[in-house]
């Protein structure tokens, strides 16, 4: 197994700029990644440092609609129906 950890640096002045925290700044990174459909959820919020839950509310808070697919719908379906059974 190879463990890859990437470093991305960012200027103080721009921080300072953002009036970001460096914590915030990966927030919004991640959100923005989600919104643009480059990261599924469970890695944006991995680089938000949130669960689940509070990575979710926080989409909801700023009307970021969750991605959601026919095939997402499909597999919920399917699941349904191996749950109730026959």
């Amino acid at each position: 197994m190879v463990t890859l950890c990437a470093t991305l640096e960012i200027p103080q002045d721009v921080l300072n700029s953002s009036r970001l925290t460096a914590d915030e700044l990966r927030i919004e990174l991640a959100l923005s990644l989600y919104q643009q459909n480059r990261l599924s959820i469970g890695k944006a919020r991995e680089l938000a440092s949130m669960s689940l839950w509070q990575f979710r509310q926080l989409l909801a808070s700023r009307q970021i609609a969750p991605h959601y697919e026919p095939a997402d719908l499909e597999q919920d379906i399917a699941m349904l129906r191996e749950l109730n059974g026959p």
